[in-house]
C-alpha cells in the first residue's frame, strides 16, 4: 500500500508497488491519469491467489491527488467480463458516480473519462458489483489537504480485505443460501470492552452488545480464509519504514466485503482526526471500530525509544486479526499471530465512539424539510435483506427536491448492524438510539442491531442516487433502494 512521507516522497510497499515521488503522480492539469480494472496476484497463507484490483500506469494501487488537482482519470476495462467503478464518498455529477442502475456497464477493452472536482481526504474505489467487491476490485483514493503535503509527518495507508481461496459467486452463494455462520448463541456479555484510552467516559451510553430485549447480536455471516492488511496476512505483515518518535497519519479504509473490524494502537494512544474523509474534533483512544466501507484518520507518535509499533485490526466477534507494523530504522519486527487468543468484542453494539464524535465544520442549523422513516429488516435464514420491506427490484424511491434539508431516521429492525451508505452526499449523523446529538460528518453510518441512527443533509444534484447497505450479502439479496432528488 502507497505510504507518503512527510518530505513528499512516497514509497508503495513491497508487496503492491514501486518507490515515486509525488510530481510523478501530479500530472499536468491537461493531462490525465490512468487506471486499470485488472487481475493481480498475490500470496496468501503461502498460496497464490489471482485476485482482481485498480491499477495505474505504473501498477500501483489506486490513486494519490496532491491539493486541488481535480480528478481527470481514465478508467479501462481489462477484463473478460463487464465492470463498473464507484468512487467512494466523492460527490461526482450523476452520470459519473459508477453504478450499474444509472451508468452504463464498462465493457472489456472499453475507457472510460471522468472528470471532476474531488473532496480532499481518504477515500477509495471499488466495484459496485458485489461479487467483484469480493473479489477486491477496490484501492485508495487519497486527495491531499492543502494543509497535508508539507506537514511533518508520514502517511501510512492501511486497506483492510476480507478474502477467500474460494470464488466471490460461491461465497455469495453460500451466504445467501441460508448456510449463514449462526451466532444467536454467542454469550457477548463476557466479551470485554475495548479501549477507548483518553476519553471521558462520563454519562455516555455504551450502546451494549445486545438487543432491547437482550437477544445477541448476529455479527458474521462467512467465515473468510483470510484477513489481508494491504494485500498480507501477519504471517508476512507490510512492514512500514517509519522514524523513531515521529509522527504518523494512519489512513484506515475498511475494504472488506463483510466484516466490521476494531483498529487496535496496542500501548499506544492515537488521535482520531477524520473519518469517512471529514475532519473531526480529535479523539484520543487505543482502539477504533471500522464498519465496512468507513475509512479513520488516526495521528500516532511513535515511540521513541525506536520499537516497532504492530496496527491490528481484529475481527468483531473472532479471533481473527490482520494488521501492519511500523518500523523505525533497526527495531526487531514483532513474529504476531493471526489469531488472538480469545474473541474480540463486538463494534457493532459499541457506540461510544460514534456517539463522542464531532465534525469539524457541522452541518448549518435549520429544520428538516423532508422527514422520513427508513426500516431495514432481514433474517440470517431465510437470507434476505431489505429496505422499508422491499428489495430492489420491488424498491420504493425516497423523494426530495434539490436544496431541501433531509433527515433519514434508519430504524433497524435486524439482529445485524448494516452500514449505510448513501451516494452523491455527504451528511451528519445526529441520533443514536434516540439519543439526539451534532456528530460527524460521514458517507457511511453503521446502523446498530435493533436499534436507529438518523441523518441529516441538504439534497444535492437532481438524479438518481444509490441508499445501501455496504454488507455485500446484504446489498447482493436486496438492501439497497434509490434517493430520488428532484429539481
Amino acid at each position: 500500500m502507497t505510504h507518503l512521507s512527510r518530505r513528499g516522497f512516497l514509497a508503495a510497499s513491497a508487496a503492491m508497488a514501486a518507490s515515486l515521488t509525488l510530481p510523478a503522480r501530479a500530472r499536468a492539469a491537461s493531462e490525465a491519469l490512468t487506471l486499470d480494472a485488472t487481475t493481480r496476484v498475490i500470496e496468501v497463507q503461502g498460496r497464490a491467489a489471482t485476485v482482481l484490483g485498480l491499477v495505474d500506469a505504473q501498477g500501483r494501487p489506486g490513486l494519490i491527488l496532491p491539493p486541488g488537482q481535480r480528478f481527470r482519470t481514465d478508467l479501462t476495462n481489462r477484463l473478460d467480463i463487464e465492470t463498473i467503478v464507484h468512487w467512494h464518498g466523492q460527490i461526482p455529477p450523476n452520470a459519473q458516480d459508477g453504478v450499474p442502475n444509472t451508468n452504463p456497464m464498462l465493457k472489456p477493452g472499453e475507457t472510460r473519462a471522468y472528470d471532476y472536482a474531488p473532496r480532499p481526504g481518504t477515500y477509495w474505489m471499488h466495484s459496485h458489483l458485489p461479487e467483484q467487491e469480493i473479489g477486491m476490485l477496490a484501492a485508495p483514493l487519497i486527495v491531499l489537504r492543502p494543509d497535508e503535503a508539507a506537514a511533518d509527518r508520514q502517511d501510512v495507508v492501511m486497506l483492510l480485505h476480507d478474502f477467500s481461496f474460494r470464488s466471490p459467486q460461491e461465497v455469495l452463494a453460500e451466504v445467501a443460501g441460508g448456510m449463514a455462520m449462526d451466532h444467536s448463541s454467542m454469550d457477548h456479555s463476557a466479551m470485554p470492552m475495548p479501549g477507548m484510552g483518553g476519553m471521558d467516559m462520563g454519562g455516555m451510553d455504551m450502546g451494549g452488545m445486545h438487543d432491547m430485549s437482550g437477544m445477541a447480536m448476529d455479527l458474521n455471516d462467512f467465515d473468510f480464509d483470510a484477513y489481508l492488511a494491504n494485500d498480507r496476512t501477519l504471517d508476512d505483515p507490510d512492514v512500514v519504514a517509519v522514524d523513531a518518535g515521529g509522527r504518523v497519519r494512519l489512513r484506515v479504509i475498511n475494504g472488506a466485503a463483510m466484516t466490521a473490524f476494531w483498529i487496535d494502537l496496542g500501548p499506544v494512544t492515537g488521535r482520531l482526526v477524520a473519518v469517512d474523509g471529514e475532519k473531526v474534533q480529535p479523539v484520543e483512544a487505543s482502539r477504533f471500530p471500522a464498519a465496512p466501507a468507513q475509512r479513520l484518520e488516526i495521528e500516532i507518535d511513535l515511540p521513541a525509544d525506536g520499537a516497532a509499533l504492530p496496527v491490528l485490526a481484529l475481527r468483531e466477534g473472532a479471533r481473527e486479526r490482520t494488521g501492519i507494523v511500523l518500523a523505525p530504522k533497526g527495531a526487531q519486527v514483532p513474529r504476531l499471530s493471526g489469531l488472538s487468543e480469545a474473541d474480540h468484542p463486538p463494534v457493532s453494539g459499541d457506540l461510544t465512539l460514534e456517539l463522542a464524535l464531532r465534525a469539524a465544520s457541522p452541518l448549518a442549523k435549520r429544520p428538516a424539510d423532508v422527514s422520513r422513516m427508513v426500516m431495514l429488516g432481514g433474517s440470517m435464514q431465510p437470507y434476505l435483506w431489505t429496505i422499508d420491506g422491499r428489495g430492489w427490484d420491488d424498491r420504493s424511491p425516497i423523494p426530495a427536491r434539490t436544496g431541501q434539508r433531509v433527515e433519514l431516521m434508519f430504524h433497524n429492525m435486524s439482529m445485524m448492524a448494516h452500514p449505510m451508505h448513501l451516494h452523491g452526499h455527504v451528511f451528519q449523523v445526529v441520533e443514536l438510539n434516540g439519543k439526539r446529538f451534532a456528530g460527524a460528518l460521514r458517507d457511511t453510518v453503521h446502523v446498530p442491531a435493533m436499534g436507529s441512527a438518523t441523518i441529516a443533509f441538504d439534497a444535492g444534484e437532481p438524479a438518481p442516487w444509490m441508499l445501501h447497505c455496504h454488507h455485500m450479502g446484504h446489498l447482493a439479496t436486496g438492501m439497497m433502494t434509490e434517493f430520488t432528488v428532484s429539481a
